[in-house]
């Protein structure tokens, strides 16, 4: 019998897969810049954005870890059913990490993969309650032409924990969430935060 608390995927599976992915690696290809994925609704405490790229990037060879602050019962049930992922208990064994800012201390403990296999890394879909309204930063890399202001609400130690895993090619690749919107900081961006006078 189907669990009452499961909520519906994407309404076109292929496509609505396909046209998300997309938004993935654009966000991931120019970061700093938001895309909006507006094609399946939020999920519990999972944002939209959040949800929609579960649904596209999650199979049964996708383990994942879900932060306390977004997990629970249901959730997890949605995903198994519609993705068939496995569900780990430690972040470190985690391929895909879904999490909000009160949990974002495990950062170092994230597998950052290797010198020779970088691909392995994992990847992060961290959950903000806006994409702007923090201290400025200026991000540089592939990607961007110069350099680009973003003001993400996350304080200086979430930079001093990313930085402890970012030793490129090392690193984990960040998708930040805003209800639909998304924002990606792939491993390859330096983050120089400004400092006061």
């Amino acid at each position: 019998m189907t669990q009452p608390s499961l909520q519906a995927a994407f309404a076109d599976p292929v496509h609505h897969a396909q046209q998300c992915f997309r938004h993935i690696a654009q966000a991931l290809a120019e970061p700093g810049l938001v895309e909006r994925i507006a094609l399946v609704d939020s999920m519990q405490a999972l944002d939209a954005a959040s949800h929609a790229s579960a649904l596209t990037l999650l199979d049964s060879d996708t383990p994942i870890w879900i932060s306390p602050e977004l997990d629970s019962a249901a959730l997890r049930r949605h995903l198994v059913f519609h993705c068939a992922c496995p569900i780990v208990e430690q972040p470190e064994e985690a391929q895909f990490v879904f999490m909000g800012l009160s949990d974002s201390a495990v950062l170092p403990r994230l597998d950052a993969g290797t010198d020779r296999d970088p691909e392995f890394s994992c990847t992060v879909f961290l959950q903000l309650p806006s994409l702007n309204g923090g201290a400025s930063t200026q991000w540089s890399g592939p990607g961007i032409q110069h350099s680009r202001e973003v003001s993400l609400p996350v304080d200086a130690s979430f930079w001093q924990q990313r930085d402890a895993i970012t030793a490129f090619p090392r690193g984990v690749d960040i998708c930040f969430v805003a209800g639909q919107e998304m924002m990606g900081l792939p491993r390859s961006t330096r983050v120089c935060q400004q400092t006061k006078e």
